[in-house]
């Protein structure tokens, strides 16, 4: 009986001493993969003792090429006419944002444009297209340093997509820095929209003869 007892006694320490032993290793393990380890593995923040914060201005140490430069997500898009229907669409979005970008944009507004143009390319639902508008990306980076640049970029970048699709050519010189989107444009300093868009009765995101041709 004293035989039986002392090796229930036995057991009850062995099991004792490997469940302290699992919790200790358990929260050991989870004390090195914090929630901030998961912002900076994001972030790309892999030095220790950096801040999060970054430096605030620059592309790369704000957030990693894993994530703004990765390959293109979605699968191919097979269907011409779905394609053709979301290039139109997004070439609309693209250039507005653009044409509504600030003149004198602030580092942050900077950084959220070049981020936005670089998780766009990686995120069109359109793999193949994602992946040459990629290509279209290291070959002429986002310029994001005023509206003109941005919105003269953009014309370039759509240019070159119509190049390789075999479609006209729109002229640039004529994109402005504005588009009719009826957006409802502050009247600042005296203009009116018809006096901002003067001389440019041409560039309209519906006509024919305009950006969306590029589909």
């Amino acid at each position: 009986m004293a035989r039986r007892q002392h090796l229930t006694l036995t057991l009850m320490a062995v099991m004792l001493f490997l469940s302290l032993t699992y919790v200790l290793s358990t929260r050991s393990s989870g004390s090195n993969y914090s929630p901030m380890s998961v912002h900076d593995d994001i972030l790309g923040n892999t030095e220790p003792g950096r801040s999060s914060s970054g430096s605030g201005n620059n592309l790369d140490s704000d957030l990693s090429d894993r994530i703004l430069k990765g390959g293109s997500i979605a699968p191919k898009l097979e269907n011409a006419t779905a394609k053709a229907e979301l290039g139109r669409a997004s070439w609309k979005l693209f250039h507005t944002m653009m044409g509504r970008f600030p003149d004198k944009p602030t580092a942050d507004d900077s950084l959220a444009l070049k981020t936005y143009v670089h998780l766009f390319a990686r995120l069109y639902p359109c793999g193949d297209c994602a992946a040459h508008f990629q290509k279209l990306l290291r070959k002429y980076p986002p310029q994001v340093s005023s509206r003109n640049a941005a919105a003269g970029w953009a014309c370039l970048l759509h240019n070159e997509v119509n190049k390789r699709l075999k479609k006209p050519q729109f002229d640039c010189n004529n994109i402005g820095d504005f588009y009719d989107c009826g957006c409802g444009d502050d009247e600042k300093g005296g203009k009116n929209k018809g006096e901002d868009l003067k001389g440019r009765e041409g560039v309209t995101l519906e006509k024919e003869e305009g950006l969306i041709r590029g589909g």
